[in-house]
């Protein structure tokens, strides 16, 4: 391991384990001009992620202090008391310490906190257990998992690991801070309760400490103001109190991010590709280090920025499955507690205008009721998938970006298949799997490079449709939801109405955009080569 004294420069800046995947300028400028931060209002999807997290870790609390014994938690006014607590406990060997907070350490420039700390069984010492309110294991074989009331790991054969690197890293960085007090496990093992919170998922840290220190050593130069650091666009700047400022940056520096964001923007200026209009000028081959994605649609988008066109076609001809009755569908959910609407929009060739219909349950999820209003929606479509068979008629259902639909339709019929009318997993493949359910999503990054990006949002529009309400989005969209369902307070009928128009807004606009690319896309938009030429 990486000694623990490697940093000890006195260092007066502190940093917890949130600095290590958070972008590099957005530390700096927390650091340096945080008296400016205080006075901006908090990002509403910040917030609601922040209350969920909450909620999880309220839950988890009540559960496990009721089964365990042995259980203390730390209760204090601030910081150092609440960290003298912790030390008092793990010096009299509480077996489990809720809400442990550790010492800060002025010499490294640590500061962190641990909703759990479970003194190792076997060999003692301590172990930090985080609660987090995401999914931290899927369906397979290889994790190493414990049962939440005792420390047992064992491998799983029924679950395999998801990643997440920022639950390796908080875990290294609270492990390095005992270790640092010296009441470390020598096993350097950490555990992670996720959503649902069925087991604590078990970390082996060793083969992420070097990733950590390097990380650590990185953030902490930044913090201190010793790292230079310039704006770049990586996905955190959607809810990013100083994207205002760095965004108009971007775009007078003709930002090469904008087109090619994160770790691509990165591999880019290794290469001295600094600007979009370096980009769009490259003829070299693809660096060695990109990352993901295709380089060749990078510069493609370069091009397409600096020429003022929302979407390039890659094909001389743009198409999209087609059927005499044609079904779109919207999910709508609430973080990782269900599916609470599926909207669906029925048009038939020759038939009446479009028809909304949304199946809905305004129960506070998690609810049995979710159960219902999903039978009722799976009945209803495939009433309609059986009724367009019965009368020689082709049918489709189109979704945008499937993956949430498709998890939510295999995860409703897990959950709720002993409610009358909820389909099993195999006839949810079944549908999912055939070429009646058209990801529109898909045809869009088949047939198009988009220098904006992908979402609905940024697509639609091309076509011509506009969203009647001017804050829809998804993040938006929660903070309605917990109106609607009356969450902090009774009920909103308004909020209910809203998400009813957002979700049929979402179908229509899947409808237009389809139908664009079937009868309009050709003309309105150029390929690369065509644009290149009219320059």
């Amino acid at each position: 391991m990486t000694s623990q004294r490697a940093v000890e420069r006195g260092a007066s800046v502190l940093i917890d384990a949130g600095s290590l995947t958070r972008c590099r300028h957005r530390l700096y400028l927390d650091t340096a001009y945080s008296a400016l931060l205080r006075q901006e209002p908090e990002n509403p999807a910040v917030r609601q992620r922040r209350e969920a997290a909450r909620a999880q870790r309220d839950a988890i609390r009540s559960n496990l202090s009721e089964a365990l014994d042995g259980w203390t938690e730390i209760e204090a006014p601030d910081a150092r008391t609440a960290s003298e607590l912790t030390m008092a406990a793990c010096r009299r060997r509480v077996p489990w310490i809720w809400n442990a907070v550790l010492p800060i350490e002025r010499t490294t420039g640590r500061r962190g906190r641990s909703e759990i700390l479970m003194l190792d069984p076997v060999d003692g010492g301590y172990i930090p257990i985080i609660v987090v309110n995401h999914k931290v294991t899927d369906p397979g074989r290889g994790a190493r998992t414990s049962p939440l009331i005792e420390w047992a790991p064992v491998v799983d054969e029924t679950r395999k690991v998801r990643s997440q690197l920022r639950d390796q890293l908080r875990l290294a960085h609270l492990y390095r801070m005992l270790d640092f007090e010296g009441i470390a496990s020598p096993n350097a093992e950490g555990g992670a309760i996720g959503y649902r919170a069925e087991c604590i998922l078990v970390h082996d840290l060793t083969t992420v400490f070097d990733v950590y220190d390097a990380r650590f050593l990185d953030r902490l130069s930044v913090a201190r103001g010793e790292s230079f650091t310039v704006p770049s666009q990586v996905s955190e700047c959607r809810s990013c109190p100083w994207w205002t400022d760095c965004r108009p940056q971007l775009v007078a520096n003709r930002d090469v991010s904008l087109v090619a964001s994160g770790m691509r923007a990165d591999a880019l200026r290794e290469q001295g590709v600094s600007t979009i209009d370096e980009l769009a000028d490259f003829s070299g081959p693809e660096p060695d280090n990109w990352p993901f994605g295709s380089f060749t649609d990078a510069v493609a988008a370069a091009t397409a920025w600096r020429a003022g066109v929302p979407l390039l076609r890659r094909t001389d001809t743009v198409s999209v499955h087609r059927a005499d009755v044609e079904v779109d569908v919207d999910m709508e959910s609430y973080q990782e507690h269900g599916a609470y609407m599926w909207g669906t929009l029925l048009t038939e060739k020759g038939g009446p205008p479009a028809e909304y219909r949304g199946f809905v349950t305004w129960d506070p999820l998690p609810t049995v009721d979710e159960g219902r209003s999903f039978a009722e929606f799976w009945a209803w479509l495939m009433g309609k998938r059986a009724d367009a068979a019965a009368r020689g008629k082709t049918f489709a259902a189109y979704c945008y970006s499937r993956a949430a639909e498709d998890k939510w339709l295999l995860d409703s019929a897990r959950r709720f298949g002993d409610i009358s009318g909820v389909p099993s997993e195999a006839e949810i493949r079944e549908f999912i799997d055939s070429e009646q359910w058209v990801d529109i999503y898909q045809a869009v990054s088949d047939q198009f490079i988009c220098p904006n990006g992908k979402g609905l949002k940024k697509i639609a529009p091309v076509a011509g449709f506009e969203w009647r309400d001017a804050e829809a989005g998804g993040e938006a969209s929660m903070g309605w939801y917990r109106e609607a369902v009356g969450y902090d307070a009774e009920p909103d009928a308004t909020q209910r109405e809203r998400l009813l128009v957002y979700n049929e807004d979402d179908v229509r606009a899947t409808k237009v955009l389809r139908e664009w690319m079937s009868d309009r896309a050709e003309i309105e938009i150029p390929t690369l080569e065509s644009l290149r030429a009219a320059v």
